[in-house]
């Protein structure tokens, strides 16, 4: 049986079908709601549900007095209504609540949003839409006391049509709870090593269109030789013979077409002389696609990214994956979400300091800020989905939750030139409904882009009767590209001195990428080299990793866990976790710990490969 949760899930209702999602929204002419927002904390949800536990918005009459979304206020002395946005607290949107009062640390549950605003102006020849960069986990939507919908999954952008019936010049009233609860069908799933922030994490704003207009568009480098390029753009309504332009001003490119009865235009043409993006060279071209006198404008890099028997190819060449893993949380002034491009550029600027050519963005879709920097900044990009240790694969309702969440990544980040690999899950525990479910999400991934690599981080496992044998050895794997897996070999496994008895056996003929390695240190702890939680202990077990990792057939690359020490309510220990996964290799205050250096040293010596 369903349960409640997901019974609802009819799916992420007010959206487009699968794979119908507006990226291109950011684009087009908007209006910031960022900032303070009214807030309730509900955590008996009574202004969503009655004392019966029926939806209040559901309910013919929701009665002004309990239904928030109504954001109603007393008429008279002698009228009931309990609650008063106008005289609420306020959070900062975006960013999370858990680290914007110190009350709000541990909680999980419902909190209510108000955002009041005007749109003067509004044209009978255009369209308005409330996009939002992400809440999480579950956001129920309202305008004006009317229900716009229902988005579920914490880390990709949705939005609404504001009905113009619904939008006044002044005045606006913009509700949303915000549930951040767990629960088992959920993807990500009740379990993770990682903090649950609530709230609407990133930005809302309000979105001009004209009525027919630039859905999504995509570039796509298909030879590093010859320069072929293959784009794509759709239109949000289904109408033929529209005229779509696509032009590259620096290359001297202006290509048209005409879209399809789907309204979709392809166009190819080639770039010879173009200059590749790269780590080295991080070129980026100005593109503008136009549509009906409206021209959409952002900065494209062109790439190949394919692999050729054990190795990793980037514009035909090898190339070794020199990473670190990332999660999107800032260490200091006061922690928590990422919410702005200084936090983003600064854990960036970390990895590169590090001597990385890549970052593992864990375990979620990253905000696009992040992947935009990282084509900028000449960075890597491994970007994933948060199917994380044991979701309920037998559930259909949870895999079109993860396969939404696999669409709404692809196609927001079609044209990111540092992506080279998605990824569709981490550690997951092998069954034949695990690999169904996984295998699914594969191929929806394929059939939303042909140009990137597919993977996921898999795990190792131990060998009978031979304790020094490490085996990676997964029906997953027949799918993937790339032959990812995290190992803890000298944390979890032993101490470090066994990394110089492993012997590896991985019977795949493609490259193999460890997606992570590592040990917890508290920063400012010190001892010898055996005596664990110390910095000393984490740079030795780095040192005493590399050659192990060497001796593996096939290796293309790593992404040590983590870059930065985060919040997890996992990780207990007084006076050395306290709430904190402390694997980074810079402290929860920022400070970087002996094993950064470790690593630094040891991708001096890669960095000519």
């Amino acid at each position: 049986m369903k349960s409640t949760a997901l019974a609802l899930l009819a799916f992420v209702s007010g959206l487009p079908a699968l794979g119908q999602h507006i990226p291109d929204l950011y684009l087009h002419p908007s209006t910031s709601l960022s900032g303070d927002w009214n807030t309730i904390v509900d955590p008996y949800e009574s202004g969503f549900y009655d004392y019966r536990w029926n939806q209040r918005d559901q309910s013919k009459d929701p009665g002004r007095a309990e239904s928030f979304f109504l954001d109603a206020v007393a008429k008279d002395k002698q009228e009931r209504v309990e609650y008063n946005f106008n005289t609420s607290p306020t959070l900062k949107v975006p960013g999370d609540w858990n680290t914007q009062k110190p009350e709000f640390l541990y909680y999980e549950g419902s909190m209510w949003y108000r955002r009041a605003f005007d749109l003067a102006g509004a044209k009978e020849t255009e369209r308005v839409f409330i996009r939002f960069g992400a809440a999480n986990y579950r956001a129920d939507v309202y305008l004006n006391g009317q229900k716009l919908g229902t988005h579920w999954g914490g880390f990709t952008p949705f939005e609404f049509e504001l009905p113009a019936k619904l939008v006044r010049e002044k005045g606006n009233s913009l509700v949303v709870r915000v549930d951040n609860k767990r629960f088992r069908e959920a993807v990500p799933t009740l379990n993770t090593d990682w903090w649950n922030y609530g709230g609407i994490t990133r930005e809302v704003t309000l979105v001009r269109t004209p009525m027919t207009f630039i859905a999504s568009h995509s570039l796509a480098l298909e030879s590093e030789k010859t320069g072929a390029v293959a784009a794509r753009v759709r239109l949000s309504e289904a109408k033929p013979g529209e005229n779509i332009t696509v032009e590259i001003p620096e290359l001297g490119i202006s290509q048209s077409a005409q879209t399809n009865a789907d309204g979709v235009a392809g166009l190819r043409f080639n770039i010879p002389k173009a200059e590749l993006w790269s780590p080295e060279n991080p070129k980026l071209y100005q593109v503008k696609v136009s549509h009906g006198g409206v021209v959409l404008s952002e900065k494209i890099g062109f790439r190949t990214v394919r692999t050729r028997g054990r190795e990793i190819l980037l514009n035909g060449k090898p190339v070794f994956l020199r990473g670190i893993c990332i999660h999107e949380e800032f260490p200091v002034e006061g922690g928590g979400r990422v919410t702005t491009d200084s936090q983003r550029q600064k854990l960036l600027t970390w990895a590169k300091e590090l001597g990385c050519n890549f970052v593992r963005l864990a375990h979620y879709p990253h905000h696009e800020r992040m992947t935009r920097l990282a084509d900028e900044m000449g960075l890597l990009v491994w970007s994933e989905v948060p199917v994380y240790w044991t979701i309920d694969w037998k559930n259909e309702d949870t895999f079109r939750n993860a396969q939404r969440q696999v669409t709404d990544m692809v196609t927001r980040d079609i044209n990111r030139a540092s992506i080279i690999i998605w990824s569709m899950a981490n550690e997951t525990p092998v069954s034949p409904e695990r690999t169904k479910f996984l295998s699914g999400l594969v191929n929806t991934a394929r059939g939303l882009d042909s140009t990137r690599l597919i993977s996921a981080a898999m795990e190792k496992h131990g060998k009978a009767g031979a304790p020094d044998t490490s085996v990676v050895e997964d029906p997953l794997a027949e799918m993937l590209d790339i032959i990812a897996f995290n190992q803890y070999t000298g944390w979890y496994d032993g101490l470090p001195d066994k990394c110089a008895r492993v012997k590896w056996e991985i019977p795949y003929q493609k490259p193999v990428f460890i997606s992570e390695f590592g040990g917890g240190a508290k920063q400012g702890l010190h001892g010898a080299p055996d005596e664990r939680w110390t910095e000393e202990f984490q740079a030795d077990m780095y040192r005493q990793t590399f050659p192990m990792l060497e001796r593996i057939d096939g290796f293309a690359g790593m992404s040590p866990w983590i870059l930065v020490d985060f919040r997890s309510p996992k990780r207990l220990l007084p006076g050395v976790q306290d709430g904190f996964n402390r694997k980074g290799l810079i402290s929860s205050d920022g400070v970087k710990k002996k094993a950064y250096t470790t690593l630094q040293e040891y991708y001096k010596t890669k960095a000519g490969n």
